[in-house]
């Protein structure tokens, strides 16, 4: 199918100083009064930070480990984008009405900006924050092929719009440090990449404990299996390769690219890095946030 100008590869629009796709902007006031329910849970990340990886944990998780189960539908349909408007396309809002609770529900907005029924309603929180450098590159590629962004540029170009905060749903030291405030006023349990890398048995446990579940050695041993970066990336309903071309362009970039911590070093130049740095610590001076940049 030929690409719609009219859709894609548009500028961001500026939300409360937060850029987002032009069509979240259109239908803010939608986005806004969404009505959370008591028994959703919410997954919110910062864009490229695990956050598909995370859903499927997950509906594993409220699915017993049953991998056919979890195979019923896509990942965005089963853990739908709550925020996500693109037209011609059911929206994130219009999914999450039709489910059955309790609903797993995404989102990549900023903390200021989450619809107030959520903490009215004091839902359970899972935020996953990964490391600024690999987060970037992720980003970088992704920009390429999913053509709801505008375009990327070079990744020097890129880089900068990252640094200043010029991407879609902001900037990720605003991102991460927001979430990170709040996860002691709310039931927010605050997961990093980087831990989940390193001994995704141990974190998949606190997130057990944090929802109340209590699943057997085997089962757990099963969702270790069937959320592995390898059987996810050949699984038509985590992999997004369902998703049309003219969306998303995986000869580009797969969607499910490397999935590895550390990989920023192999495109940052010495110069990029130094500069990088040094913003980043201008950025993050004060917060007790920590990062590992590579595992």
């Amino acid at each position: 199918m030929d690409e719609k100008p009219d859709i894609y590869r548009r500028e961001l629009v500026d939300v409360q100083g937060v850029p987002l796709f032009w069509s979240i902007a259109e239908e803010w006031s939608q986005v806004e009064s969404f009505e959370a329910r008591p028994d959703d849970l919410l997954i919110s990340t910062y864009p490229k930070s695990g956050t598909t990886w995370v859903s499927e944990i997950l509906d594993l998780i409220y699915n017993n480990g049953d991998a056919e189960k979890c195979k019923r539908d896509a990942i965005y349909k089963r853990v739908p984008f709550m925020e996500l408007i693109i037209p011609g396309f059911e929206n994130g809002i219009e999914l999450l009405k039709k489910m059955q609770p309790p609903r797993l529900v995404k989102t990549h907005l900023p903390v200021q900006l989450l619809p107030s029924s959520f903490w009215k309603n004091n839902c359970k929180m899972v935020y996953v924050a990964r490391n600024a450098k690999d987060v970037a590159v992720s980003y970088y590629y992704f920009y390429q092929m999913a053509k709801i962004h505008p375009e990327a540029g070079t990744w020097e170009e890129f880089l900068d719009k990252f640094m200043t905060g010029k991407v879609a749903f902001g900037s990720w030291y605003d991102h991460v440090k927001g979430w990170w405030e709040k996860r002691n006023d709310y039931r927010i349990f605050y997961l990093f990449y980087e831990d989940m890398k390193e001994d995704p048995k141990h974190e998949i446990q606190k997130l057990l404990q944090f929802l109340e579940k209590d699943l057997s050695e085997e089962t757990v041993d099963k969702i270790l299996y069937h959320s592995s970066f390898n059987v996810m990336k050949q699984n038509p309903s985590t992999n997004y390769t369902t998703v049309p071309d003219f969306d998303m362009n995986h000869s580009v970039s797969p969607f499910m690219r490397k999935g590895i911590s550390g990989d920023w070093k192999n495109q940052f130049t010495v110069a990029q890095y130094e500069r990088f740095e040094k913003d980043y610590e201008k950025k993050m001076k004060g917060s007790t946030l920590r990062f590992r940049s590579e595992i």
